[in-house]
């Protein structure tokens, strides 16, 4: 024979010896073919990650012996029993068209003499994504299943586990061992825990046995089975007794949401004072404008993993909305001062005759109409309702019209303004015009 065991790179995948006809099951469910009748068998190798698990030497050339063996074949725990006249391992695998590379386990080691009735295992290797305590890292394996990897990962950490990908276009599950070679396994989904009878089957048809719908986002991978202990402690099944229906790993599927979550803050309005120099100084500051405030808003991705939140990835932060400033506005003219007053007539004068015209009377003080002039004078016009409309053209607290009110630089109707806007645009009304413009009133209260 002159076909040397093939040393190019293994495909990492459950059918990556599919170039045989004794490869194991992949995980579709397909089972390869064999070329006698097959038994499964687990055997238990040392796993090497990373590297083969026996070295392989190529000789060259093929030994073949003179007498004829029989021959125990094991692929991934695929059993043939054959007959041959190889003279070494190397050459019974080449006869057998077993193809092998550096990261595979062959026992006996490739150049090791093939006796009659030996056994010759081969477990391919694969490479197999471990989430240790949370971390992940690729590593290659030899294990005949997920229970057997998982026995050889336990000491990496408290929680390991091994990943599905889903990386294909499909989105179907991957992984490249089966779950438990001749065994049921577990699958815990949405809260629940089903048993599936044969965890050689594959990921996807176990998911599919048991009515499992994967969303786009959601994570599958594969654990040891935890099971109560009498003491209400909880311990991992053992997987050490062949003949026990314990499952001794779970199919675990976490439900994965991703939602887009804004966070909006508020931003506070500043208060702006504008000075009028045609507005009194002893009248109260006015609104010119209502502040409203602005929003700044963070979108942040969230992610949740069975209800649970794992992680924020902000995808946006700025303003949204510009603060509006309040304006006020405060008067800064001085009232005129009054004049002062007459000075007093002589004595020799004081005998005289009175003129016959009498004093102007003085303008009353705030006390002598109920301590409030405006309070008086809105009473006299209207009642003391600012939303007064009695249809004669004259509206409000102070009874302006339309055409004065605008003068003012009011908007709209005076009976639609608040009373505080009515008070301040009637005194600059008086301020430029007098007490005249409400001349009964004004003379009621002895204003004018």
């Amino acid at each position: 024979m002159n076909n040397p065991i093939d040393r190019t790179a293994h495909a990492a995948s459950a059918d990556s010896a599919a170039n045989t006809p004794q490869t194991s099951p992949s995980l579709d469910g397909v089972e390869a073919q064999a070329s006698a009748p097959t038994a499964t068998k687990r055997r238990r190798w040392p796993l090497i990650a990373g590297a083969t698990a026996i070295a392989l030497v190529a000789t060259g050339a093929v030994a073949y012996g003179s007498a004829k063996k029989t021959v125990q074949l094991d692929v991934d725990g695929n059993i043939t029993t054959v007959s041959t006249f190889a003279g070494s391992v190397e050459g019974f695998l080449d006869e057998q068209d077993v193809r092998v590379t550096d990261r595979d386990l062959i026992a006996p080691g490739a150049d090791a003499p093939l006796k009659n009735g030996a056994d010759v295992v081969v477990r391919y290797g694969r490479q197999v994504t471990v989430q240790t305590d949370g971390a992940q890292s690729d590593v290659w394996l030899t294990a005949l299943d997920a229970d057997e990897a998982l026995d050889t990962l336990a000491a990496r950490g408290s929680d390991v586990r091994l990943v599905a990908s889903r990386s294909g276009a499909d989105g179907r599950a991957a992984l490249s061992l089966r779950l438990d070679a001749d065994g049921p396994v577990h699958v815990v989904a949405d809260g629940q825990t089903k048993t599936a009878p044969d965890g050689s089957i594959g990921v996807n048809a176990i998911l599919d046995q048991q009515g499992v719908v994967l969303g786009e986002l959601d994570r599958v991978s594969v654990a040891r089975t935890v099971e109560p202990t009498t003491d209400g402690t909880t311990a991992e099944a053992s997987s050490a007794d062949e003949t026990t229906t314990q499952p001794a790993v779970s199919l675990v599927v976490q439900r994965v949401a991703v939602t887009e979550t804004p966070t909006v803050t508020p931003i506070p309005f500043e208060t702006v004072t504008e000075q009028d120099a045609n507005r009194f100084a002893d009248l109260a500051p006015v609104v010119k404008q209502e502040g409203v405030e602005g929003a700044s808003t963070k979108v942040e991705n969230v992610t949740t993993v069975d209800g649970v939140e794992e992680s924020r990835e902000v995808v946006s932060d700025g303003v949204t909305s510009e603060p509006v400033a309040k304006i006020v506005v405060q008067g800064t003219k001085e009232r005129p001062k009054a004049a002062p007053k007459a000075a007093a007539a002589p004595q020799a004068a004081a005998a005289a005759p009175k003129a016959s015209a009498p004093a102007a009377a003085p303008a009353p003080a705030a006390s002598s109409v109920g301590g409030d002039v405006w309070a008086a004078l809105a009473k006299c016009e209207s009642g003391g309702n600012p939303a007064t409309n009695t249809g004669n053209g004259y509206y409000g607290l102070y009874q302006f019209s339309a055409s004065t009110w605008r003068a003012m630089g009011g908007s709209g109707l005076p009976s639609d303004a608040s009373a505080a806007e009515q008070t301040q645009r009637a005194q600059a009304l008086q301020a430029r015009s007098g007490w005249g413009q409400w001349p009964a009133c004004a003379r009621k209260l002895g204003l004018l």
